[in-house]
């Protein structure tokens, strides 16, 4: 398997279809242990006039990861999705991570929601850079955090995939563990229970509903990412997940 640098994507297959994320070339790295934390944001046509306020808590996520103590201790990956899953950047040292480096990222809004191939490609990225990390001695777990304001109704991944992609992320001996959080954006009634069902069905450590997604609630869900980040990445060395912090 090829060392995974920002510049050459590691391909990963979902049917027919390539999907394809990065990460920082492990004879870089200057620590011994690391948290890999993706985000993985829904940028469908439904989420337009959250764009900016997503922006907004992403930033607010690299500026509270980056003042963190363990700061040199974790990796960034970022993703967008509608209909077609689109890597930011891949894992990345916090510390080189700059707020202004996402200026208008999220401006692509339009589609429909490919949410099991986001979730899928988003945990399989982590057990297979996590794999390339502990082959080197590196001690490796994750966060993974799926934002989305509606149900899967595009792509290739299902509900069935996802669950054994978590459940092979848990088992494998890539990662001393893992914390899966799925958000809903405006989950109400029956989004809200749909979404509550993926979570159980999927296998998702934590399910948060946002009844209503606006500047202060998402600005407050950029704060509960960031601690629950910095949270696993404290829990690193312990041999369990850090506990599910309340929204």
């Amino acid at each position: 398997m090829p060392r995974l640098t920002d510049n050459t994507p590691f391909s990963q297959a979902i049917g027919g279809t390539q999907y394809n994320f990065s990460g920082a070339s492990i004879d870089s790295l200057g620590a011994s242990e690391y948290t890999l934390g993706v985000i993985i944001l829904d940028v469908s046509g439904s989420t337009g006039g959250m764009r900016a306020d997503m922006e907004k808590a992403l930033k607010a996520i690299v500026a509270a990861c980056r003042s963190n103590p363990r700061a040199d201790n974790m990796l960034l990956r970022v993703v967008m999705f509608d209909d077609s899953v689109v890597e930011v950047h891949g894992f990345k040292p916090l510390p080189d991570c700059a707020e202004a480096d996402y200026d208008g990222v999220l401006g692509r809004s339009g589609g429909l929601t490919a949410l099991f191939d986001a979730c899928y490609t988003g945990v399989k990225s982590v057990t297979l850079y996590g794999e390339q990390l502990t082959k080197q001695d590196f001690d490796v777990n994750a966060a993974v955090f799926v934002v989305t304001d509606g149900g899967n109704n595009r792509g290739t991944a299902t509900e069935k995939m996802v669950k054994e992609a978590l459940a092979e992320a848990v088992q494998s001996e890539a990662l001393e563990s893992i914390t899966s959080v799925l958000v809903g954006l405006n989950a109400h009634g029956g989004l809200d229970q749909l979404l509550a069902d993926v979570k159980t069905n999927c296998g998702f450590t934590q399910y948060v509903a946002i009844a209503d997604a606006n500047a202060t609630t998402i600005a407050k869900l950029g704060d509960f990412v960031s601690r629950s980040i910095s949270s696993q990445s404290q829990a690193l060395g312990t041999g369990g997940p850090s506990q599910s912090l309340t929204f």
